[in-house]
């Protein structure tokens, strides 16, 4: 067992919306401006608040899910990947107690501060209320054994600061400040949640305008200091393998209509020993050369379904690829771009690349939400019949074949039929991770391996 300082702190939230990736953003520029090292982490399997975090530091952000993977492994992640004489920033996810179910806070922001001794800060809206904010906030710090250290007030203005700050003290809570409305700074959302960070062209003058108030309304100096106050972590180093015997080149589609991936993802793969190659099915006419495997993962097609439907010749290489043979990992919008066809809601209908019979439709709600264990009714690409990993399933499109290669079940017991599986293809709604399931990506990256021999 080895013992790594690793000074941390996690941004919670009383719920969904109350601020927690602008509050994070904030502070994340405000400190970065003052030359402060920093790592910054997600909790839970969110996709698009990473890209935030990443847009601010320049380096990637991490996912920390206590669904995929155990407490220990999630402490070894965060030992490895604050920088040394560094601070880790972790934001939340949901309300601060909310987990897998709602009979429990597992996998919640809690259980994770709980299990890497990380000390807690909450982010709270409190307009529309007054003294009921000090019980809201002893509610959340005496529902349930946690780390809760303090609370940040958001959106509120430096008039009513005190006012709010004095009702919040009464709850046993730190007060570390407040960030007042930045209406230059507003972040628009649409159906999965915020607009991506590459899709706001100025994004870096919002996030300095953040900063400023961070600097005017936050203790900054206060939560540093909260930061060196978490223990040193217990963790032991993971432990990796190479599963290549030669050169391996996998492919992966990356632009603004695929941008959902695990960061960790591509750390497994790497370790795995494959090399990655980026391109784009939006702008490139071809595959990178000389690939051995294929990964779509998730986004947002639907926004550019025209473009990617006028780009024929990658759609026609894609389709003759995969039906030869060339081993593919396809998730959620990589699954609907698979489809013979995408329909809008509008009922504009576009031709995608034709692997999956049928139609990916987009709908105003969602589809299936959730974390699922997936156990797989035959051998394939990745799996042996029998075998369970653990995934994660938000999409609002609904796919006239969904496939039935695997069986999807939720904590609360409702499973279906998913996914399209052969001996060289995985393509589905859910999303993988593979440090909750690293011999899927090893039999994927063996699958690589073998092909042409």
């Amino acid at each position: 067992m080895m013992k790594h300082d690793a000074p941390r702190l996690l941004i919670g939230g009383t719920g969904s919306g109350c601020g927690k990736t602008t509050v994070s953003s904030a502070i994340l520029r405000a400190l970065q401006r003052r030359g402060q090292a920093l790592s910054a982490f997600k909790c839970g399997p969110d996709y698009i608040d990473p890209m935030f975090h990443t847009a601010v530091l320049g380096v990637p952000s991490r996912n920390l899910d206590l669904f995929f993977v155990s407490e220990t492994q999630v402490r070894v992640d965060l030992a490895a990947h604050i920088p040394q004489n560094g601070i880790g920033v972790i934001e939340g996810v949901m309300g601060f107690y909310d987990g897998v179910s709602g009979n429990t806070d597992a996998a919640s922001a809690a259980h994770l501060a709980r299990a890497t001794e990380t000390p807690a800060v909450l982010v709270v809206r409190p307009k529309g209320q007054s003294l009921s904010l000090a019980a809201l906030l002893s509610g959340f710090r005496n529902f349930a054994p946690n780390t809760l250290s303090g609370v940040i007030l958001n959106d509120i203005s430096a008039a009513m600061y005190p006012f709010y700050r004095e009702i919040a003290e009464r709850s046993g809570l730190k007060v570390y400040g407040y960030l007042p409305p930045v209406p230059a700074a507003e972040i628009p959302d649409r159906h999965l949640g915020l607009v991506t960070a590459a899709e706001i062209g100025d994004l870096q003058r919002k996030l300095d305008l953040l900063a400023d108030a961070a600097e005017q309304g936050i203790d900054l100096d206060g939560l540093l200091a909260l930061a060196t106050r978490a223990p040193s972590l217990d963790a032991e180093p993971k432990a990796s393998f190479v599963a290549c015997n030669r050169p391996v080149r996998i492919a992966i589609a990356r632009d603004k209509a695929f941008c959902f991936y695990y960061e960790d993802n591509f750390d497994v793969l790497r370790e795995l020993g494959a090399e990655l190659v980026w391109f784009s099915p939006l702008s490139d006419g071809s595959l990178p050369e000389n690939i051995d495997g294929l990964y779509l993962g998730g986004g947002y097609p639907e926004l550019y379904a025209a473009q990617l439907s006028e780009n024929h010749a990658l759609r026609e290489q894609i389709a003759r690829e995969i039906r030869s043979g060339l081993p593919t990992i396809v998730e959620c919008g990589g699954f609907m771009y698979l489809h013979e066809y995408i329909e809008l809601q509008d009922g504009a209908r576009h031709p995608m690349v034709g692997v999956i019979p049928g139609t990916a439709r987009l709908t105003a709600r969602l589809q299936k939400f959730g974390y699922v264990t997936l156990t797989a009714g035959h051998d394939n690409l990745l799996c042996r019949a029998g075998e369970s990993a653990h995934a994660h399933v938000f999409h609002y499109a609904a796919s006239s074949d969904e496939g039935a290669d695997f069986t999807a079940q939720k904590p609360n017991g409702r499973s279906w039929p998913c996914v399209h599986a052969s001996e060289t293809l995985y393509a589905g709604y859910p999303h993988l991770y593979f440090r909750s399931n690293p011999s899927l990506a090893a039999n994927f990256v063996r699958k690589c391996t073998s092909r042409g021999e």
